[in-house]
C-alpha cells in the first residue's frame, strides 16, 4: 500500500541550487555527473556508470524483476564555438535546440583545453550608438550572435595565442534566483529540477526505510538535449520507465506552474496509457494537485528509449515551466508535488 512519506523540501532545493551552479551542456557532464554520484554515496544508493558516463542507480525492493526506472537528464542547452574570427571573436553554434533570441546578453564560460575563459554572448550589432535603428532591425540567427571573450584577442591569431579552438564547448551562466514565494528563476531548470526531484524522491524513500515492492532504477542522462538521451542506459529487466521533464505553460497548453503535469503524448505519439493512467490514480488518491497536458513540439528521454528498441512502457511527468529553453521559471510547489507523486509510484504494486 502506497502511503506519504516525509519530503525534504530544503534538500530538493538545495541540491537544486547546486545542480544549477554546475556546468553541464551536454558533451561537458562530467562535474555534474561527480555532484549527482556523491548524493547517491551520501544516501547510500549503489549506482554504477556507463562507458558513455551516464549514472545508473538502484533502489533495491522486494522483487529484483521486472522492475522500473525514473529518468532524469543532467546535460543543458549550450553552445559551441564554430569559428574563430579575424576581428578577435567567436562564431557559435548551439548544442541542443534554442534560438538565438536568448542567448543575446548572455554571460558565458568557454571551456578551453587549458582552461575557462568569461564572456559574453552579442549581437554582431550591439551599440545603438553605432548601429542606430539597426540593433532593433537586425535578424534572429545564431549567425548574427558573436562570442566576445574577456581576454585580449583582437584577431583569430590572438585568439589562437591564448588557447582558442573550434568545437571549445560554451556553458551558459544559469543565474538562479529562488524566491521568498516559491518561484525559482534560472536557465537550465530543465531538467536540472527533474534531476533534483528525483533526488528528493530517493531521500525521502531511504530516510524512511520504506520497503518498496519492486527494483527502481534511478537513471540520469547525458545526452537529452541532443535526442539521444535514454536510448542506452536501460536495464534489460526495466518493464515501466517514467520521465520526470518539463512541462509548457504557454497559450494553448494546459500544463501550470503549480501542481503536477502529466503528460498524456509528445511529438512521438500517446505515452502508454496504463501507465498514465496509474500515475493520474495515484494523484486523485492523495490530492495531489495535478493536470493533464499534449505537447506538440517535445521530445524527451521517453522517446529515444523506444526508438531505441525497448520494449517498455513508458510515461512522463513535468512540472509546468514559463519559458522553456529560454528564461525559464517553476516553483516549488510543483518540485513537491512531484516528489509527492514518485513517492507514492515506488511503493505502489507493479503491474505484470
Amino acid at each position: 500500500m502506497a502511503v506519504p512519506l516525509p519530503i525534504d523540501m530544503g534538500y530538493v532545493t538545495d541540491i537544486l541550487y547546486r545542480l544549477l551552479t554546475t556546468p553541464s551542456p551536454t558533451g561537458y557532464t562530467t562535474d555534474v555527473v561527480r555532484l549527482c554520484c556523491a548524493e547517491l554515496e551520501r544516501m547510500g544508493i549503489h549506482y554504477e556508470l556507463t562507458r558513455r558516463g551516464a549514472i545508473r542507480a538502484d533502489l533495491k525492493g522486494v522483487r529484483a524483476s521486472p522492475d522500473r526506472a525514473l529518468v532524469a537528464h543532467v546535460d543543458t542547452l549550450g553552445a559551441q564555438v564554430k569559428m574563430l574570427k579575424d576581428n578577435g571573436r567567436m562564431e557559435l553554434v548551439p548544442i541542443g535546440h534554442w534560438s538565438s533570441r536568448f542567448a543575446e546578453g548572455a554571460r558565458c564560460t568557454v571551456l578551453t583545453d587549458r582552461g575557462p575563459w568569461r564572456g559574453t554572448i552579442l549581437p554582431l550589432k550591439a551599440s545603438g550608438h553605432t548601429f542606430n535603428k539597426e540593433v532593433d532591425t537586425q535578424p534572429v540567427t545564431w549567425q548574427q550572435v558573436e562570442l566576445r571573450v574577456d581576454a585580449p584577442c583582437r584577431n583569430r591569431a590572438e585568439l589562437e595565442e591564448n588557447g582558442f579552438n573550434i568545437g571549445d564547448i560554451v556553458a551558459i551562466d544559469p543565474q538562479p534566483e529562488f524566491l521568498e514565494n516559491g518561484f525559482i528563476v534560472s536557465r537550465h531548470l530543465d531538467d536540472k529540477a527533474g534531476v533534483a526531484v528525483m533526488l528528493g524522491a530517493a531521500k525521502a524513500v531511504v530516510d524512511a526505510g520504506a520497503a518498496l515492492p519492486v527494483d527502481c532504477h534511478l537513471l540520469f542522462t547525458i545526452s537529452e538535449e541532443v535526442g539521444s538521451g535514454a536510448s542506452s542506459i536501460l536495464h534489460q529487466d526495466v518493464a515501466e520507465m517514467v520521465t520526470i521533464d518539463n512541462g509548457t505553460t504557454a497559450p494553448g497548453q494546459n500544463s501550470s506552474e503549480y501542481g503536477v503535469t502529466i503528460a498524456m503524448a509528445d511529438s512521438t505519439g500517446p505515452f502508454d496509457m496504463a501507465l498514465t493512467h496509474s500515475l493520474i490514480t495515484l494523484c486523485k488518491a492523495q490530492n495531489i494537485p495535478h493536470q493533464r497536458d499534449v505537447f506538440r513540439y517535445y521530445r524527451c528521454d521517453s522517446a529515444s528509449a523506444i526508438e531505441a528498441g525497448n520494449d517498455i512502457r513508458t510515461a512522463l511527468v513535468c512540472f509546468g515551466i514559463d519559458a522553456s529553453h529560454g528564461y525559464e521559471r517553476i516553483h516549488t510547489n510543483a518540485l513537491e508535488s512531484l516528489v509527492r507523486l514518485l513517492v507514492l509510484y515506488l511503493q505502489s504494486p507493479p503491474r505484470d
